[in-house]
C-alpha cells in the first residue's frame, strides 16, 4: 500500500516522498499533500490521511520539501542549513514538479489523471500558487491556510535583513531554528507576481475547499475569511470547523484521531467526490 521515493528535482535537490494506495494508481484519483512551516510527510496526521484516502480509492503522494529540514532521520530536524536557505519560490516550484512528475507518469501510468492539492498552514499557501499557476491541477483544498507570506512587524524584517537571518523557535522539539534573508527577499520581491496569494485566490478557476479550525490560535480563522473572501464563491466552499485548533487538535506524535479531524476528512471527502 505504501512506497517510498526520492524525487531528484530540477536544481538536483533531493526530495523524499511515500506514496499510499499504489495500486488505485490507473483510477486516476490523486491527492498531493504539502506540509506546512516546520511540518514534514511524517508528523502527527499525515501518514493517517494518505491511509485513509488511500483506502477510498485514492493514489495519495505525501512528501518533505527538499529544505524542510529533515534529513535521513525521518523524524528529526538534522538539516538546518537547508532550513535556512528555503524560499516560498522553492516550495511553490517543487510542489509544480511533482504535479508534473504525476502527468508525465512517474509514479506509473495513470490514464486522464484527476489531481487535488491538499495544503496545510503554510503549506496552504503554496498549494494556492501552484494550483492557480498549473493546468494539471484539478481541484485545490486548504487546511489551516495561512492568507498572508508577510507575517513579520517592520523591526523584524529590519533587523533579519541587518543581521543576514531570522531565528525562530520549534516548541516541539526545543531547537533553534535560523531562516536566511533570501526568504524575506523572496517573498518582498515577488509579493506582486510569482508570490501573490491574493490575486491567485481571486483568479483561481478551479474547485477549492478552505476548511479551518475555529479556535486556531496559530492562523486565526480570519485568514480563512480573507481568502474566501477574495475566491470565486461559484466554485469555493468556507467551512469552520469548531472547536478545532491549527492541527484539528492532533500533536506529534498521534495517538488517536480527533473529532475535528475527522469532520475535517469527511468534508474533504465529500469534496473531491465532486471533482470531474
Amino acid at each position: 500500500m505504501c512506497q517510498n521515493y526520492v524525487y531528484k528535482t530540477s536544481k538536483n535537490d533531493e526530495i523524499s516522498i511515500t506514496t499510499f494506495g499504489n495500486q488505485h494508481l490507473k483510477s486516476g484519483k490523486c491527492l498531493i499533500y504539502c506540509h506546512g512551516f516546520k511540518g514534514f510527510k511524517d508528523w502527527g496526521f499525515v501518514p493517517y490521511v494518505g491511509k485513509y484516502f488511500a483506502e477510498r480509492g485514492y493514489f495519495v503522494i505525501t512528501f518533505n520539501f527538499s529544505h524542510n529540514g529533515i534529513g535521513n532521520n525521518p523524524l528529526e530536524f538534522t538539516e538546518p542549513d537547508k532550513f535556512a536557505e528555503n524560499t516560498f519560490s522553492l516550495e511553490v516550484n517543487e510542489l509544480n514538479e511533482i504535479i508534473n512528475a504525476v502527468s508525465n507518469g512517474y509514479f506509473g501510468k495513470i490514464i486522464n489523471p484527476k489531481i487535488g492539492i491538499i495544503g496545510h498552514s503554510r503549506g496552504g499557501a503554496v498549494a494556492l500558487l501552484a494550483a492557480y499557476n498549473n493546468n494539471n491541477v484539478n481541484a485545490l483544498i486548504t487546511w489551516s491556510s495561512i492568507a498572508k507570506l508577510d507575517r513579520y512587524s517592520e523591526r523584524q524584517k529590519k533587523e533579519w535583513l541587518s543581521k543576514g537571518y531570522f531565528e525562530v523557535l520549534n516548541s516541539r522539539t526545543n531547537q533553534i531554528m535560523r531562516m536566511n534573508k533570501d526568504l524575506l527577499k523572496d517573498i518582498i520581491n515577488n509579493k506582486n507576481g510569482f508570490l501573490n496569494i491574493e490575486k491567485a485566490a481571486k483568479d483561481l478557476n478551479k474547485p477549492w475547499l478552505i476548511i479551518h479550525g475555529e479556535q486556531d490560535l496559530t492562523v486565526k480563522s480570519d485568514e480563512a475569511e480573507k481568502l474566501y473572501g477574495w475566491s470565486n464563491k461559484h466554485l469555493t466552499e468556507l467551512q469552520l470547523i469548531p472547536f478545532a485548533g491549527h492541527t484539528f487538535n492532533i500533536v506529534h506524535p498521534m495517538e488517536k484521531v480527533s473529532e475535528p479531524l475527522n469532520k475535517v476528512l469527511k468534508k474533504t471527502e465529500k469534496f473531491i467526490e465532486k471533482i470531474k
